[in-house]
């Protein structure tokens, strides 16, 4: 989210994620107002505590003028409950571990047990024959312990699957521009707002070549390692997309 040049609440250009956050999760953000979320426990002193049911609460909507469209901050809220749903599915602390430089930090799950996929690099020290690798984190439970019988793969091997991945969902728009019309006619918000970026990005973005970080995080949820050099790339509006590794076993899998 690109915010350079415009003032948070105390004037400053430099926004911090919990900032966001908490606008991103508080209805008076959106135009609405709930009422009484502290009571006074004691008249006397004063002291008030947070409201748990132990009084009424009134949630009044339209209280006031919306800094965020109310249809986006929905669309946030159900993208914050999937993400909640996928850390606690995979065991991980949170998906923001994810970044420019390493973007498949906590997406790449073994077909084989379930476990997400760690990097790990080989011959560290000698930049010629450095390596990066992703390896089934159950591989190994216990230190002289063989678990998960998954293969590692080449961390190249996930950046070109995106690319022809991408590519592919290029090759058959009319296809996918189809389901996408039709999953804007859904109950979900999120479902709504996910056809419509994806419709856009498809429309508006041609071939790639190199893989691309911004279009990899707006489609991508996650991917799927199984043995024998199979990838399931799962992309954000449930479409899921397999790619088989060639040269397995030689260049990119052992």
């Amino acid at each position: 989210m690109e915010l350079g040049g415009v003032a948070n609440w105390n004037g400053k250009a430099k926004w911090y994620e919990g900032s966001i956050r908490k606008m991103l999760t508080n209805e008076k953000y959106k135009g609405d107002v709930l009422l009484q979320k502290t009571y006074t426990v004691d008249f006397l002193s004063k002291k008030w505590a947070d409201n748990n049911g132990q009084v009424r609460q009134y949630y009044v909507e339209d209280s006031h003028p919306a800094i965020i469209d109310k249809e986006i901050w929905e669309e946030v809220q159900l993208e914050m409950e999937r993400r909640r749903n996928f850390v606690l599915k995979y065991g991980i602390q949170k998906l923001d571990y994810a970044t420019i430089s390493n973007p498949f930090t906590g997406r790449v799950i073994c077909g084989t047990c379930g476990r997400i996929f760690g990097r790990k690099v080989w011959n560290s020290t000698d930049e010629r024959l450095r390596r990066y690798i992703w390896q089934c984190n159950g591989k190994y439970p216990w230190k002289g312990k063989k678990g998960c019988a998954n293969r590692h793969i080449d961390d190249g091997v996930l950046y070109q699957a995106f690319i022809n991945v991408f590519n592919m969902m290029l090759e058959n728009k009319n296809y996918f521009l189809g389901k996408w019309k039709e999953m804007r006619e859904s109950d979900n918000a999120l479902v709504q707002y996910k056809a419509k970026q994806f419709a856009k990005i498809i429309t508006e973005i041609g071939r790639i070549k190199e893989f691309d970080v911004e279009l990899y995080f707006a489609l991508t949820e996650k991917v799927f390692v199984y043995d024998g050099g199979r990838l399931m790339v799962v992309l954000l509006d449930g479409t899921e997309v397999e790619y088989a590794v060639q040269n397995y076993g030689k260049n990119y899998l052992s």
